[in-house]
């Protein structure tokens, strides 16, 4: 086989309609957009889900689902970043204050990342499981 002979599959590849040139080609006169009519016009256009005023498809239907408002004032706090914050206690305020989250921010959850070797109380503050079992195994809590 050599590269100047691969030709695509049989019938994969079919030459493209020329249109309005002439009845022999069967799409001669009108060019295969039927008679009159919006669509048959130069410039024939209306947008996607347009039903000619009719109250439109995606407007009929109930919306349904639950987009957060609070989705993005929802911080990460990184293990890590606990075990070089100066106070034992902590809660919203400490993270705010050291610059651990933005000061915006409603809630906090510390997650699995890095490690702690020493004793923390978090106060007002989510963890996951595995933050948890590190932070209770060095000593600290994660009491509401």
């Amino acid at each position: 086989m050599r590269l100047n002979t691969i030709k695509p599959g049989v019938g994969s590849k079919s030459p493209a309609k020329r249109v309005g040139r002439g009845m022999g080609s069967g799409l001669g006169k009108t060019c295969g957009r039927g008679h009159k009519g919006q669509k048959s016009r130069a410039g024939g256009f209306h947008k996607v889900g347009f039903e000619g005023g009719q109250m439109p498809l995606q407007r009929r239907l109930p919306k349904r689902g639950f987009v957060s408002l609070t989705r993005g004032r929802n911080a990460e706090v990184r293990l890590s970043e606990l075990a070089v914050l100066p106070v034992e206690d902590i809660d919203l305020l400490v993270l705010k204050q050291a610059g651990v989250i933005p000061a915006d921010s409603l809630a906090a959850k510390v997650v699995l990342s890095g490690s702690i070797s020493k004793k923390v109380v978090l106060r007002g503050i989510g963890a996951t499981a595995g933050a948890r079992a590190a932070i209770e195994a060095a000593g600290g809590s994660c009491g509401e």
